[in-house]
């Protein structure tokens, strides 16, 4: 399973998404290749999963991967709950 988080420009943002992404699907046993990127690389990259704001979602319409929404790139409990609920 391949899995973007995806910020604005795909640096420090998407990073510390990407980074608490890997952590939580450690918690929960899944195991998934994390990438993170700046929405317009995104757009063209296969996966199957897209981590990314509401507000960048709207910029990601024409990509066949299932996105995700999570409002604070920081909360893990909200990026758990996220992931639970798309990843099955």
């Amino acid at each position: 399973m391949k899995i973007l988080c995806v910020c604005g420009l795909g640096q420090g943002t998407s990073l510390i998404l990407r980074m608490n992404v890997e952590t939580v699907l450690r918690e929960m046993g899944v195991s998934a290749d994390v990438e993170h990127m700046d929405v317009s690389s995104a757009s063209g990259m296969a996966a199957d999963y897209i981590v990314t704001s509401n507000e960048l979602a709207q910029s990601l319409g024409g990509t066949d991967a299932k996105i995700i929404i999570v409002n604070n790139y920081f909360d893990q409990g909200e990026i758990k709950g996220a992931l639970e609920e798309n990843l099955q």
